[in-house]
C-alpha cells in the first residue's frame, strides 16, 4: 500500500495497471479468499495479468519463489480403550499406538525419496507437529489419542499416492495394538504448476533485484504454501517475493 501510495503522490505512471487484492484465510487454506475468488470468479482476471505475492523471501533479497510442493495436514486419530494405568490388562493404550505409529512415519522418507534442487529443502517432508490433549490426569491409560502431520509433498508425487501409504502403515499398527486409526485432511492441495522463469513478471524482478540490491536473483521452490499457487492455477504467472529474516515461527 506504501508503494502505491508513493507512486500517486510522485505522479509516477508505470507501463502496466496496478491492482491490489486482499486475500483472507491465508494461513489456513485460503478457503474464504484467494481460493474463493479464483474458484467463484475466475472472468475478474485477464489472460495478461501477472500477480506479485509480498510473501516468502530471503535476507538478502535474491530468491524469486516461483513454485510450491503439494501440501498435506492431515488430522490422525488413534481409537483405543479407556481404563486405569495400574489396570492396562482392561484397555488398549491409543497413546502408546499413536507414537509407534509416528515413529513408523519416518519411513515415508525413504519411500517418497525423489530430490529436485529447485526447492529448499530438496525433498518431500512429513513432520509430526500439533498433539491434542487425550486424558486429564495421570492415573488413566487415554482411549483416543490426536495429532497431526504436516507433509510437504514434491510435484513428482499424487497426494492420493500418499495418502494410501499412510494407510497401509496405519494397518500394521491396527494389528499389533488391536486399534482403529482414522485420517481426516485439515489441509490438501496438490501442486499447481510453476511458474517459468522466463516468465516476463520474472525477468522484470530479476532486472530490479539486481540494480536495487545488487546481488544474483535466482529462481527457487519452496515446500510453503502462499497464496501464488491459486493463480498459477489458471495458468497465470505469479511470483513470491521480499526480503525476509527466515524466522517463521521461530524466535526472531
Amino acid at each position: 500500500m506504501l508503494v502505491i501510495k508513493a507512486m500517486m503522490e510522485s505522479n509516477l505512471r508505470p507501463d502496466v495497471n496496478v491492482a491490489l487484492l486482499f486475500c483472507a484465510d491465508e494461513e489456513t487454506g485460503s478457503g474464504f479468499g484467494a481460493d474463493y475468488v479464483v474458484e467463484k470468479r475466475p472472468d475478474i482476471f485477464g489472460k495478461n495479468d501477472m500477480f506479485f505475492v509480498p510473501d516468502s523471501g530471503t535476507p538478502d533479497g535474491s530468491m524469486i519463489e516461483i513454485a510450491e510442493k503439494s501440501i498435506l495436514w492431515m488430522k490422525i486419530t488413534t481409537l483405543g480403550k479407556q481404563c486405569h494405568a495400574s489396570r492396562p490388562n482392561l484397555g488398549i493404550n491409543s497413546f502408546k499406538a499413536a507414537s509407534d505409529y509416528v515413529t513408523r512415519l519416518q519411513s515415508l522418507y525413504k519411500k517418497f525419496p525423489k530430490r529436485d534442487k529447485l526447492y529448499e529443502p530438496p525433498i518431500s517432508t512429513f513432520e509430526p507437529t500439533k498433539k491434542e490433549p487425550n486424558v486429564s490426569n495421570v492415573n488413566t491409560i487415554p482411549g483416543d489419542d490426536v495429532f497431526y502431520l504436516d507433509s510437504r509433498v514434491l510435484p513428482d508425487y499424487k497426494l492420493s499416492e500418499f495418502k494410501k501409504e499412510l494407510r497401509k502403515i496405519a494397518q500394521g499398527v491396527e494389528k499389533k495394538y488391536r486399534v482403529r486409526i482414522s485420517f481426516e485432511p485439515v489441509q490438501e492441495a496438490q501442486a499447481a504448476p510453476p511458474t517459468s522463469p522466463d516468465a516476463p513478471i520474472v525477468r522484470a524482478l530479476s532486472k530490479a533485484i539486481k540494480e536495487i540490491h545488487n546481488v544474483k536473483p535466482q529462481v527457487q521452490g519452496i515446500g510453503g504454501g502462499t497464496v501464488a499457487a491459486f493463480f498459477r492455477r489458471l495458468n497465470l504467472p505469479a511470483v513470491v517475493y521480499s526480503k525476509l529474516n527466515e524466522t517463521a515461527h521461530q524466535a526472531n
